[in-house]
């Protein structure tokens, strides 16, 4: 089931194929399904939500149910356990330490002849968060998500996230209204975050882009989702800002003689529990290990809890690789530009030098993914797909905009009035020579 590749360009081929997983032709049909929905929202606002609501997710609502109430809010706390709630402040606590470290700070700098430059950091005024939901539930990813908006100082910040789907059993969904799950609904609340709205997919995103009579228009729309979630994010990336396009997870893992084939094992089975589509790939310098790893992975799926998802991950995106080096490891990693990347090598820091791309890394024996996934501290929303090239996680940064502050005095603008003379003329901007030779040269109202 997970292939062990030794050839080199084999190996190669194999993840490329595995890293552009997403780009096939079922989009094109799908995107022509997003517009449709995209277009509908913004004519119709909350009636296309409704109607979208109970096509694809079978959830038949009236307008004001479309937010969550306060009894729901006050309710969920009570549907939690005491640990539950604990390990949500725990991880709370951890993430927002960490993002309040890369809060970038406004500056100015004083120059000579009275110039001053600067930057002034300031927040989006509204933040939309999708949270993935149905029939799971993602505590984890609203507090990646609402803890750096909330840092960065987003003065409204709202949350959509689908109800449970219909036929779905359990005590939380005995209520009249279409339930969201409480661990969800708890963790909002621990962050802040009161104004949430029982919508998902794509018609969520349209609501938050374009703003319904319900659901506010916001300036930013962070968060993961399906394929249609992430299509929708796309096609409104320029009406408002995104985070990225979330594709399915994936993680690479370097190991050598020293890993224990055991924690490997278990790694490689925790992305591929994910989804269907997430990557598990092992490259691995010592072939003992590469079938240590590939029995015990077959040992571990045999009594999985969800043994069906996770073999069809790792038949179809499982892959073992062989190589002469930890150099060639890198070169592959590196190509690969994996989400999560694990050093699980004798001397991981040494190796660090080697690896530029990639999402999240992971050092040493003792730090698997799921450490990062939940209260660590650094964002587990990354970039996939090869993004890692050239995009960073998730973070404060976000959910903020920085203008440039410039201010010169006459003396300074006579230094340079020549200077500038000669680009603007060689752009053909002859009013830009004016504006500046105006107030340099016999300008008949000079500066007060």
């Amino acid at each position: 089931m997970l292939r062990i590749i030794t050839q080199r360009t084999e190996a190669e081929a194999e993840l490329r194929r595995i890293r552009d997983r997403t780009h096939d032709e079922l989009i094109v049909h799908k995107e022509a399904t997003v517009r449709e929905v995209l277009q509908a929202v913004k004519r119709q606002g909350d009636r296309a939500v409704l109607h979208y609501t109970a096509e694809f997710d079978q959830q038949t609502l009236a307008p004001e149910q479309l937010r969550v109430s306060g009894s729901e809010l006050d309710a969920a706390y009570q549907q939690v356990s005491s640990d539950l709630l604990a390990a949500i402040r725990l991880a709370r606590s951890q993430i927002e330490a960490f993002h309040r470290q890369r809060l970038p700070k406004s500056w100015v700098q004083f120059q000579e002849d009275e110039v001053v430059l600067g930057k002034r950091y300031t927040p989006v005024d509204r933040a939309g968060l999708y949270i993935p939901g149905g029939r799971a539930a993602y505590p984890s990813t609203v507090l990646m998500n609402a803890v750096p908006a909330q840092v960065a100082g987003v003065p409204r910040i709202v949350m959509v996230t689908p109800p449970a789907p219909a036929g779905v059993s359990g005590d939380a969904l005995k209520h009249a209204v279409p339930a969201i799950n409480p661990a969800v609904l708890v963790a909002a609340q621990e962050c802040g975050i009161a104004e949430i709205y029982r919508v998902g997919g794509a018609q969520a995103i349209a609501a938050l882009a374009y703003g319904t009579e319900t659901i506010p228009k916001v300036d930013v729309i962070t968060g993961p989702g399906n394929i249609y979630v992430t299509l929708a994010k796309k096609l409104v990336y320029g009406t408002v800002g995104i985070d990225s396009l979330a594709g399915p997870s994936e993680v690479l893992v370097i190991a050598d003689a020293t890993a224990n084939p055991v924690y490997v094992a278990t790694d490689l089975l925790a992305q591929a529990e994910h989804d269907p589509m997430a990557a598990a790939i092992l490259v691995t310098t010592d072939g003992v290990l590469a079938k240590k790893v590939h029995a015990e992975v077959e040992l571990q799926l045999a009594n999985h809890p969800r043994r069906t998802l996770t073999e069809k991950a790792i038949a179809n995106y499982g892959l073992i690789v062989v190589v002469e080096s930890l150099q060639a490891a890198a070169e592959l990693s590196n190509e690969f530009a994996p989400e999560h990347l694990e050093l699980e090598v004798a001397d991981p820091w040494a190796m660090l030098d080697q690896i530029r791309h990639a999402g999240a890394i992971f050092l040493g024996y003792s730090t698997p993914e799921a450490v990062g996934d939940y209260l660590a501290g650094p964002n587990h929303t990354l970039p996939t797909s090869g993004a890692a090239r050239y995009a960073s996680a998730l973070g404060v940064e976000t959910f903020m905009k920085h203008s440039s502050l410039i201010q010169y005095s006459p003396t300074a603008l006579g230094k340079v009035a020549s200077a500038i003379d000669v680009l603007a003329r060689a752009e053909g901007l002859p009013s830009h020579a004016d504006s500046v030779r105006l107030r340099t040269k016999g300008n008949p109202n000079p500066e007060p």
